[in-house]
């Protein structure tokens, strides 16, 4: 007798940085057979076009002006995920510093919003089987009828600790100039007037701060599988 295979399920994966989004999103996905989608890298891909490109990413009528001028693919192999700007690899590009710096400025302008969420909510769409979407607007305006929303959560030295980690060489950077860097992009992107950073009122919320990654990804991968067996 042939089990029947699971049904596709969009998942979307909300918070803040350094509450291991990313790492948790691309496990999930791994391990349920699931696509994933990194909707930040995107962002971080259309800032770093601009920088490279010399527009000012202070101006928004400059970044609104040049938003549509770059082609960013994304491939979602949770296993190898890619993204390309104009044919070209940027995976290495869009984390420096500068690019981090920068993003919030031309995340908020809504040209750039609309643009990226177009093309986040196609690939969602035609992601067969289904896919995990991180970021920090999917359960309340990418995709506000994911099947199911998860928003994590950790406190700010916890975060600024995870984010330290990550960093290296000339970008190393000590505990509290992290945690102010988050505390500023937090800021930012919770009270830019298009797309927030927000909870969907139907998410579940996880607070990492206290649980190690296998955790989290025990947690969110239960709460999957609860929300497949619901549908059967």
């Amino acid at each position: 007798m042939e089990t029947a295979a699971p049904s596709a399920v969009i998942v979307a994966i909300d918070g803040p940085s350094g509450t291991g989004k990313s790492s948790t999103s691309k496990a999930v996905a791994d391990k349920l057979g699931l696509r994933y989608l990194d909707t930040g890298a995107q962002y971080r891909a259309i800032t770093w076009w601009m920088i490279t490109n010399g527009v000012d990413t202070e101006d928004p009528q400059a970044v609104a002006v040049a938003a549509a001028k770059p082609t960013i693919v994304s491939g979602t192999d949770p296993a190898a995920p890619t993204i390309t700007v104009d044919g070209v690899d940027a995976s290495g590009p869009i984390r420096t510093q500068e690019v981090t710096s920068k993003v919030s400025a031309v995340s908020a302008v809504p040209e750039v919003r609309t643009l990226i969420t177009e093309l986040q909510r196609s690939i969602a769409a035609g992601a067969e089987g289904g896919i995990v979407v991180e970021g920090r607007d999917i359960g309340t305006t990418v995709l506000p009828d994911a099947d199911l929303k998860v928003f994590l959560t950790a406190s700010a030295e916890a975060r600024a600790a995870r984010r330290s980690g990550e960093l290296r060489g000339k970008e190393a950077a000590d505990l509290a100039t992290t945690r102010e860097a988050l505390i500023k992009r937090d800021a930012a992107d919770s009270g830019r007037k298009t797309s927030p950073l927000a909870k969907a009122d139907d998410a579940v919320e996880v607070d990492t701060t206290e649980l190690t990654l296998e955790q989290v990804i025990e947690c969110v991968v239960t709460l999957v599988e609860e929300k497949r067996a619901g549908r059967k």
